[in-house]
């Protein structure tokens, strides 16, 4: 990477934060749009790429057509999902994506964005300090600590065979009830 091609390569990963960051003074269809239109993108394109996002992420376009005030907090992340995605990235990143919505809604959402994951020919990161949605969503969890790996593998491997005492203390600061997970 160099300071020639970090906008290409930036353009390569869709990016997700917490509570969807949406321009509050944009639409949700301009919110989503936003990026493609900032680089000239042709607008049929644009239009059919935000027909089949919306397709995807089950949002209306008479959602679209309202200011994020107006969206409920699963409808901003469906947008800011949107937006990730217009530019057909290699890669997705969703940083701490759900953990603002109430739990109703969250779990939904879990559910939803698992199916889109699948439907999705992309690596997708997702960034959670919620071990159970990393257990949801992954087959492989990476747990990091200042920085750097300190265990990779199943959640079978972290609880199981911790790879130091952090991974233990992270698994037991958790408080999971199983009996609330079913």
């Amino acid at each position: 990477m160099t300071l020639a091609n970090v906008d290409e390569i930036r353009h390569r990963i869709g990016y997700v934060i917490q509570d969807g960051g949406l321009f509050p003074h944009l639409t949700a269809l301009a919110n989503a749009t936003l990026l493609a239109r900032y680089l000239g993108k042709d607008g049929t394109w644009i239009e059919q790429r935000v027909n089949e996002l919306a397709a995807l992420v089950s949002i209306s376009r008479d959602t679209l057509a309202r200011y994020p005030s107006g969206l409920s907090g699963g409808e901003r992340q469906r947008v800011a999902l949107m937006r990730a995605l217009m530019l057909d990235p290699e890669v997705l990143m969703l940083d701490e994506p759900l953990a603002a919505l109430d739990p109703i809604i969250r779990r939904g959402l879990q559910t939803e964005l698992k199916q889109i994951f699948g439907r999705l020919d992309k690596t997708v990161v997702l960034v959670t300090h919620d071990l159970q949605e990393a257990a949801w969503f992954a087959g492989e969890i990476v747990l990091m600590r200042d920085g750097r790996i300190v265990q990779r593998g199943t959640l079978e491997d972290l609880l199981a065979r911790p790879a130091e005492p952090f991974v233990s203390e992270f698994v037991h600061a958790q408080r999971a009830d199983p009996r609330l997970a079913a």
